[in-house]
Parts: C-alpha cells; sequence; structure tokens
C-alpha cells in the first residue's frame, strides 16, 4: 500500500491512490506471507471445485474490498498513528487478496468481474466514514471485521470436507480479522448504530450474493 504523508501534494496523492486502485483490482496482489499450508496436502474432489472457487471468488471479492477501504480511511485519518495502523493493516490484507487469488488459479475460476465496482463503492464509504473522525474510523474497521469474521466461519462451514487448502487460508484470514477488530477497539473505536451495522450487512448481501456469480 502507498505510504502517504502529510508533506504530499494533492497530485501525490491522486497518483498514489490510482495506482493502488490499479493494483488492487487489475494486478496480481504483492504480499509477505506464505500461503496457508494444510496438514493434509490432497486438493479438494473435481466434483467440489466450482462450489470452493464461488465461495473463493467471494472472498477475493471481499479483500479487494478491504484494500479500498483501508486504503481511504489512511488517507482520511487525522491521528498519524491510525494512519499507520491502517496501512500495516492493508498490508497484511494484500497476503489475504493474493491467497486467494492463488487459490482461485489452482481451482481454474476467475475473479469477479465487478471488482472495480467493489473497489469504488468500498472507497467512497470508507473515505465517509475518516472523514466523521478517527473513533468513527475505528468503529467502521471493528464492525466490518466483526462481520467479515462471521462471514468467514460461514463459508468455513459451507467448504468441502476434502478442499483442505482453502480452509486453511480462510482460517488464517479469520484469525487476522479478528486481531484487526480488537485493535480497533483497543484503540478507543466508537460502536457503530444498529440501523448503520444492518445497512453494512446489507450492502455486503449483494456485494456476496452477486460476486458468487459474476
Amino acid at each position: 500500500m502507498t505510504k502517504y504523508k502529510r508533506n504530499f501534494s494533492s497530485a501525490d496523492h491522486c497518483v498514489g491512490i490510482l495506482d493502488d486502485a490499479l493494483r488492487t483490482v487489475f494486478g496480481p496482489a504483492p504480499g509477505q506471507r506464505p500461503t496457508p499450508k494444510s496438514r493434509v496436502d490432497s486438493d479438494t474432489d473435481t466434483g467440489h471445485k466450482w462450489h470452493s472457487a464461488r465461495l473463493m471468488r467471494v472472498n477475493h471479492s471481499g479483500e479487494v474490498c478491504a484494500q479500498a477501504l483501508y486504503q481511504a480511511q489512511a488517507i482520511t485519518a487525522r491521528s498519524d498513528e491510525i494512519r499507520r495502523a491502517m496501512e500495516q493493516a492493508a498490508q497484511e490484507e494484500n497476503d489475504h487478496l493474493r491467497w486467494c487469488e492463488q487459490r482461485l488459479a489452482e481451482l481454474d475460476s476467475h475473479k469477479s468481474y465487478l471488482n472495480p465496482v467493489w473497489y469504488s463503492g468500498s472507497f467512497a464509504v470508507g473515505a465517509l466514514f475518516g472523514l466523521l473522525g478517527d473513533r468513527w474510523n475505528l468503529g467502521f474497521l471493528a464492525e466490518t471485521e466483526r462481520q467479515v469474521v462471521a462471514h468467514l466461519d460461514g463459508h468455513l462451514d459451507r467448504l468441502a470436507a476434502d478442499d483442505h487448502r482453502s480452509r486453511a487460508i480462510l482460517e488464517q484470514m479469520r484469525d487476522d480479522e479478528q486481531r484487526h477488530a480488537t485493535k480497533a477497539i483497543n484503540a478507543g473505536a466508537s460502536e457503530l448504530p444498529d440501523p448503520v451495522k444492518r445497512a453494512m450487512a446489507f450492502t455486503a448481501k449483494i456485494m456476496t450474493t452477486t460476486a458468487a456469480w459474476i
């Protein structure tokens, strides 16, 4: 993720935002950690590949959304400490993006064709909460991660029993997302109103349902 400094010009910011967006949506995802491995090295049965691919495509799109949110929130954060926390979380989310991308390739499937739409919408929402102030910024992050953890738990339940590779990836992603939520809460996140939480869940449902097919 591009490191945003206060002494950058508006043009620098725009170039950085565009570069991040293009890398996230179209380029091979960067990453630092190796792909999680299962103790069982066998891959899923051919008959389950289509089902696993749908789930991993949704998770990849979710990581595209996460990158957009973190990038927007880092730009609008008022505290340097919060900005650094957002950037660090985005780097870890880049690992998730790469893992999902690699798993989709192994399953002979494709990323969602609507990823540019998911990125744009998520960036706008992340910027909005960032502009409301750091406590709301962190609150949105914490609630997003809570909902992502619940979503990943659901996918783990739905995975075929023999899809050990996808399971190892999703379990590590879930652990990382839980840690991000805890960090945001400990940093002073504000609790979001229930209507906002419901709106977030409804919007996420639209994305996950659509990305599974397109």
